[in-house]
């Protein structure tokens, strides 16, 4: 392209609303073509041009939603990527790309490219924005984990939450919205390990994320957990067998009643019953 071309394009990109680079790359979440490059590179020389600095976080938070909430919040997500939007609108995500993460096979996977299968899963399963939040920010603190360490993640909890708080309020966000991205990041990776914990664990678990007065926040964690599991390369067919063991464990916990409000006696009575539900069921499934 040509100096004069481009200056041409970059007029008449100039005289177009601050927000339309957000609002290009959230309608390519709804649309399986995607941007074409003469639209990507209109985009690019907007963000150079520093005009995403000059939005309010509640009017990158109205584009960004429209995204998460479509069919392929990914594509948004991959567009901003590709325009450098994603390092000014969301930096926490932008700095996962090229950090890896274990897995099983492949033994790594980047958790920039995972975040966005996750949040996709999400999508397909038709969670609500919250949890598409949720997803997209639980690893956010392994942006910067001890090179030394990699690909674990020690101590990344310490570091994402007050990053997750920061994106919050930046983007003027509803309490439910930290409260359940906090929920997740505590506890999501326990819940992977959920065939290791012993019923005292489990029972500890569960009374943690409020199973035993409103199942809705386990639920909703088992979904985003869910999802993460399929997310992994090789995983989507499979099924996910920890919220079989949580589930049976909360079924017979709950069905145990004692007398005189006896908290003591009551988490006892809870783990006795969790841990005999799962005893067989455990057995099977170290058998197969």
């Amino acid at each position: 392209m040509t100096r004069s071309s481009a200056s041409v394009v970059f007029g008449q990109v100039i005289g177009m609303p601050a927000s339309s680079v957000l609002r290009l790359a959230a309608m390519a979440a709804a649309s399986e073509g995607g941007i074409d490059p003469e639209t990507l590179l209109m985009m690019r020389m907007r963000v150079d041009a520093g005009e995403l600095d000059t939005l309010s976080g509640a009017a990158v938070w109205h584009e960004l939603a429209r995204g998460l909430s479509e069919a392929v919040p990914s594509r948004m997500l991959q567009a901003l990527r590709a325009c450098g939007g994603l390092a000014v609108v969301l930096p926490e995500l932008d700095a996962l790309f090229g950090v890896p993460q274990s897995a099983d096979d492949p033994p790594t996977v980047d958790i920039g490219e995972h975040q966005l299968r996750w949040v996709d899963e999400l999508a397909r399963r038709r969670a609500p924005l919250d949890l598409r939040f949720a997803a997209l920010v639980a690893n956010v603190g392994k942006a910067d984990s001890p090179p030394e360490h990699l690909p674990s993640h020690y101590r990344h909890h310490d570091r994402a939450l007050p990053r997750i708080e920061a994106m919050c309020a930046r983007f003027a966000l509803p309490q439910r919205f930290l409260r359940l991205a906090g929920l997740v990041l505590a506890e999501f990776e326990r819940v992977h390990r959920a065939s290791e914990m012993r019923a005292g664990s489990l029972v500890a678990l569960l009374e943690r994320v409020g199973a035993f007065v409103d199942e809705d926040d386990f639920q909703s964690l088992m979904q985003v957990c869910e999802a993460d599991f399929s997310a992994y390369p090789g995983r989507a067919s499979l099924s996910y067998p920890k919220r079989r063991i949580l589930s049976t464990a909360l079924a017979a916990a709950r069905a145990v009643t004692v007398d005189d409000d006896d908290t003591e006696a009551l988490l006892e009575a809870r783990v006795l019953a969790a841990a005999a539900a799962l005893r067989s069921s455990r057995w099977g499934e170290a058998a197969g």
